[in-house]
């Protein structure tokens, strides 16, 4: 299964990629999801929306088992945004409103399991490096504040609404939820006979 990062990455490197004008020359019968009118238009809404489907049993292990291998929270905050963007859920300026409660909402998540947490990639290396969210630099304050949240253990107060906090408290523990998660197996590879196996007798 690909990780979070290499999907992002498919989508930067894939070409596909809106030239400067092209949308003045889209079928106006037939525009894209994302030139229409967002389905979310208040960080509140689209905040509740994207946790309900984080706490989704699949998607709640898929979120967990990817930051347990050490996938930055932002790059997993710019793949959910971004997909959710290009099927019309929110406009450029919303979505990048919305990076800050995604990773405050992944973050208690994963808190809960008390995994280990990366906001940005290369945070280890350089304590002054600023995290890059679709070719904006995330504000230096705001990346402090999570390293701060990620360090004493909790989200702010105020970035979970009561709701949100009594779902947290309900959900399973992980390893339990993953037992009800299919996996699809493999069938077994057939094994070359035996070199010291009997012969088989003609005519068999």
């Amino acid at each position: 299964m690909a990780t979070v990062q290499e999907e992002y990455r498919k989508i930067q490197t894939s070409g596909k990629r809106p030239i400067p004008g092209q949308s003045l020359s889209n079928d106006p019968e037939n525009p894209a999801p994302f030139e229409k009118a967002p389905v979310f238009t208040s960080v509140h809404a689209a905040s509740e929306y994207l946790w309900e489907s984080f706490i989704e049993p699949e998607t709640y292990v898929n979120l967990m088992q990817t930051i347990s291998e050490g996938v930055p929270l932002m790059d997993i905050a710019q793949m959910i945004l971004f997909a959710e963007f290009q099927k019309g859920s929110w406009n450029p300026d919303l979505m990048l409103m919305l990076f800050e409660p995604v990773a405050y909402m992944l973050m208690a998540l994963a808190e809960r399991l008390d995994l280990d947490i990366v906001i940005y990639e290369g945070e280890d290396e350089d304590a002054e490096a600023e995290a890059d969210v679709l070719g904006v630099k995330f504000e230096e304050s705001k990346i402090e504040d999570m390293k701060k949240a990620a360090r004493a253990g909790r989200v702010p107060e105020g970035t979970l609404t009561n709701k949100m906090k009594a779902e947290l408290e309900q959900l399973p523990e992980l390893p339990s939820l993953m037992a009800k998660v299919p996996v699809e197996e493999e069938e077994p590879a057939l094994q070359p006979p035996s070199l010291m196996s009997s012969p088989i007798p003609a005519g068999v």
